[in-house]
């Protein structure tokens, strides 16, 4: 049951995040190849720090490649003209649809991170499993951005890692209250609630001016 239930998770996150890098990596004029590796270390990249962090190596993408395929699909389907013309042809819908597919994979990635942690660590502490879900969560994200010659989001993006933070303090807080499954479902909707209402309302944290 729980490792179904993750295994579902990743599927999801992995999913969104590629699509998240394809689209970006489109917005930069890139090839297909480098459509396909950014949708790569965009979604699996928070999963490979996450091992290294708490020491799960080889890391699972490389374990298990159905992920690192996947990524690669689904970034050469958004790749395909008719579907890149479909996501580009409107300015805000393309921003809103990639918020929505960062936000959802940055909401799932984070509560994976907890579930993994809480697994290959016995005497993890709230801090061990904030941090393996946040890294794991942004990793992803600030791999692609990099890659793309942007300023990682988690810098300057609506409080991007603070959501990713406080969804994992309410996955971490639910998940010997009321159970794992409800606590990741809530964490990862914390998540993505937060990064939404942020750019709606235009949450920013102080910055140097």
């Amino acid at each position: 049951m729980i490792s179904t239930v993750i295994f579902i998770f990743e599927i999801i996150g992995t999913i969104a995040f590629s699509i998240s890098g394809a689209i970006v990596a489109i917005e930069k004029k890139m090839d297909i190849l480098g459509v396909m590796i950014l949708g790569l270390t965009t979604g699996v990249g928070g999963g490979v720090l996450r091992d290294i962090v708490i020491g799960n190596t080889p890391a699972q993408a490389f374990v298990n490649p159905v992920y690192s395929v996947l990524s690669i699909i689904v970034a050469f389907i958004i790749f395909l003209p008719p579907v890149r013309e479909k996501v580009m042809e409107n300015n805000k819908y393309f921003q809103n649809f990639l918020l929505l597919m960062d936000s959802i994979g940055l909401g799932i990635f984070t509560v994976v991170g907890i579930a993994t942690a809480y697994a290959a660590v016995p005497d993890h502490g709230l801090f061990l499993l904030v941090f393996v879900g946040t890294v794991t969560g942004v990793g992803g994200g600030a791999m692609r951005d990099i890659m793309a010659g942007n300023t990682p989001y988690i810098f300057v993006k609506h409080f991007y890692a603070c959501a990713s933070i406080i969804g994992a303090l309410v996955c971490s807080f639910m998940w010997d209250s009321v159970g794992m499954v409800p606590g990741m479902f809530t964490g990862a909707g914390v998540v993505v609630v937060l990064r939404i209402l942020a750019a709606t309302f235009r949450w920013e944290l102080p910055r140097a001016e």
